[in-house]
């Protein structure tokens, strides 16, 4: 007899219920429910997630199927997708939002964290968005341009274990800078972003907050150059310039001093110039924690081709943004899955594999750090040798 529930079971496991249910107090996600509540729900969109369920029929005929094993999740039957499908539209997705939030704090308590890779001690983040491309005739809320629909995540990525440190959904037209200047930072953070950011007024109030930044500088940008620095040897760092902000209104939107660095990229064989108000850091570093902000783009590329959010099983705006929540909670705990564990997985790899396994009784953790050793069964009890005389 196994000795344990299935790791789908165990995945859930990680989640507290009484803050999963304070959530949905809060949020009043309940205040109508009859039969089919908010951990039904949860549980569905989680496996839309992790199995990869193209539709609602596939969710509840995917739940339905596993007859004897939906007791262990919580569940007293599979939901019909029709039911599903209501929920999706009509319970508030800032209960999953909180889950969210619950979870991000559970992974930062337990210390799986082990910093980023460089030797400084400040805070790294990156700041950026992508869009979420929708059908017109179908999401007719989300216009974005004349024949498109779209809503864009904004995400902050924190470098210690590149897990998300923040996250809102917006409409596809709604601009990065925007959701930028609403965010704040503790003193001695650094925050990378492109140059979709650049906005002297952002730059003025993260100065002013004392918060580091470093960004690529746009070549239409008025300047003067104060001071120059020593160039390192034997580097690909050209120049090393203390400037000031001359363009029109520049000067009142962002009157501190700035650092204009310039280094040859070998690899795309141009010259990317940088803008940082850090004056302590290297050069080479400076450009080192440009290059990281690239964890991001990859971060975003994984949201994308392993869970689903480019498809969506609704089309009000509730249940895409509900589908979309599920899904960033999906990759938060892969990733922590891949954090606690000591095989080498691939962010792809863990996905699919969890998938093909979801239902298998066996040790989670077990068979996150050997996956493809078969476990030892012990027998449950031993049976006498009978002998006759």
């Amino acid at each position: 007899m196994s000795k344990f529930s299935s790791i789908f079971n165990q995945l859930l496991s990680l989640f507290s219920r009484n803050d999963f249910y304070r959530a949905v107090h809060e949020t009043k996600a309940e205040r109508h429910s009859r039969g089919f509540n908010c951990w039904d729900q949860f549980v569905a969109m989680l496996f839309c997630q992790l199995g990869r369920a193209h539709s609602l029929r596939e969710i509840c005929g995917g739940l339905n199927t596993c007859f004897g094993k939906l007791r262990h999740l919580g569940l007293g039957k599979a939901p019909s997708h029709s039911t599903l499908a209501y929920a999706n539209e009509h319970r508030p997705y800032e209960l999953y939002e909180r889950v969210f939030f619950q979870f991000l704090a559970r992974c930062r308590s337990e210390a799986l964290l082990k910093g980023h890779k460089f030797r400084f001690k400040n805070k790294l983040m990156s700041l950026d968005a992508t869009v979420i491309d929708l059908c017109l005739s179908m999401y007719d809320w989300a216009r974005f341009r004349r024949a498109k629909g779209a809503i864009k995540l904004h995400l902050l990525l924190d470098h210690d274990g590149y897990l998300p440190n923040f996250a809102v959904i917006t409409e596809g037209k709604t601009h990065e800078i925007t959701v930028a200047k609403k965010l704040h930072f503790s003193p001695g953070t650094i925050l990378v972003f492109d140059k979709g950011y650049v906005d002297y007024t952002f730059f003025g109030s993260l100065c002013e907050e004392e918060v580091f930044f470093v960004t690529r500088m746009k070549s239409n940008a008025v300047y003067e150059v104060i001071e120059e620095r020593p160039v390192p040897k034997n580097r690909q760092v050209l120049s090393d310039q203390i400037i000031r902000l001359t363009g029109v209104d520049a000067k009142d939107k962002c009157p501190y001093e700035l650092r204009r660095v310039e280094v040859w990229d070998p690899e795309e064989e141009k010259i990317l110039v940088f803008l940082t108000n850090n004056v302590r850091l290297g050069a080479t570093t400076i450009a080192a924690i440009y290059k990281d902000r690239w964890q991001i783009e990859i971060f975003f590329k994984a949201l994308k081709q392993n869970l689903k959010i480019k498809t969506f099983v609704g089309t009000s705006a509730n249940a895409v943004k509900t589908q979309i929540w599920t899904a960033l909670i999906a990759i938060l705990v892969v990733k922590y899955l891949k954090l606690r564990s000591t095989f080498n997985w691939s962010l792809s790899n863990l996905v699919a594999l969890l998938r093909m396994n979801l239902f298998t009784y066996r040790d989670l953790w077990g068979w996150l750090d050997n996956p493809f050793v078969v476990p030892i069964v012990e027998p449950d009890a031993v049976q006498l040798e009978l002998k006759l005389r």
